[in-house]
């Protein structure tokens, strides 16, 4: 059976002070009607099922998620002890997964990333599901629209044979955030995509590449899957979970992995990464502003007001992100919204947990 792993454990430290560990940007309604996780899940119907769906999380996260989405079974959701990455994390999912279905396919999706067409996205899932039947390992690539030097690129290699009309190609390398020169030269050479951190493949089949390539965490893995269903399980996760290794999926993985394959797809895709990036996926009005809230301007332009309760007002300001919350307040110039991580880290770093 096809399943979806929805990832759910991010904290999205550049949309701050909105977004922080207690309320994380999947929470969020920075798109729309729907949070960043209803999007995710909703998304997936009619592809799959609400049973179908699986999401990993931590334990702290998992009664905000359900309440937003309160048709997902309880048991679908796969908590881990604390974040160890996305490898062990997507791990974690295929032993639950291989726990009733031998046979399950995985499509491991994120909870805060933004989806314009969810119809070519599901008809694009499908063609995936076809090609991780047949055993590749599957990653979707995303169309760049400019040279970002935030976001991973995979370089495609030979063509393979299309599926449902969708062009596949062989991955010949994964090239993690590049510099400024890098990232135009692979923009004009038109054979890389952006890694959007979406992957589709067999559960057992992405288990074997584990076992491959993170050996030591694979056998620690398999002392977890062995109580799975019975009441030692929790216990043994408590005790291994903090002494696996921190690591991503591209990095402990992708990057080493054996028969994988591209699917280039234009679907309307964003990271929702900063608060530059709400300019993608909300409408703006005649003057380029985005207003979220109460607010009231004069001779304001291509600004995005992100408020609550309180009443903002805005005078000949332009190009400025400015979010107000209860106990934080966000200036910050456009162009200058990748610094708000670096304020997150000064607060960690000051150790007032309430503000990050």
């Amino acid at each position: 059976m096809y399943h979806a792993v929805i990832m759910a454990g991010g904290t999205g430290s550049r949309l701050w002070p909105v977004s922080r560990r207690a309320t994380p940007k999947q929470l969020l309604k920075l798109a729309g009607d729907d949070t960043m996780f209803q999007h995710s899940v909703y998304r997936m119907a009619p592809l799959m099922g609400p049973e179908q769906v699986y999401v990993v999380a931590r334990a702290d996260l998992i009664s905000a998620l359900s309440a937003q989405v309160p048709t997902l079974p309880g048991e679908n959701y796969i908590v881990e002890p604390e974040g160890r990455g996305t490898a062990p994390a997507i791990a974690l999912a295929a032993i639950h997964l291989l726990q009733s279905d031998p046979d399950a396919v995985m499509a491991v999706l994120t909870a805060d990333h933004y989806i314009a067409d969810t119809a070519a996205f599901r008809t694009t899932l499908s063609a995936a599901q076809d090609l991780a039947l047949d055993g590749h390992l599957v990653t979707l690539g995303i169309e760049p629209l400019f040279a970002s030097t935030g976001f991973g690129y995979i370089e495609q290699g030979s063509p393979g044979i299309p599926v449902d009309g969708l062009a596949v190609y062989d991955v010949a390398a994964f090239t993690e955030k590049p510099d400024a020169e890098t990232a135009e030269a692979m923009l004009k050479s038109g054979n890389y995509v952006w890694n959007g951190g979406m992957f589709i493949w067999r559960a057992a089949r992405i288990l074997q590449e584990f076992e491959r390539q993170m050996p030591v965490f694979h056998a620690q893995l398999m002392e977890i899957a062995a109580t799975l269903g019975t009441p030692k399980y929790e216990d043994v996760l408590a005790r291994v979970w903090p002494t696996v290794e921190t690591e991503t999926i591209d990095f402990g993985i992708m990057e080493g992995a054996e028969d994988v394959v591209v699917l280039p797809v234009e679907i309307g895709w964003s990271d929702v990464g900063s608060w530059a990036s709400v300019f993608d996926v909300r409408p703006s009005d005649e003057d380029g502003n985005i207003l979220l809230g109460r607010h009231e301007s004069i001779d304001t332009a291509n600004t995005l007001v992100y408020g609550g309760k309180r009443l903002i007002a805005t005078i000949g300001v332009d190009n400025l992100i400015i979010v107000d919350t209860p106990d934080a307040l966000l200036i910050c110039r456009r162009g200058h919204e990748q610094d708000v991580k670096a304020i997150v880290s000064r607060l960690k770093a000051a150790g007032d947990e309430t503000l990050y």
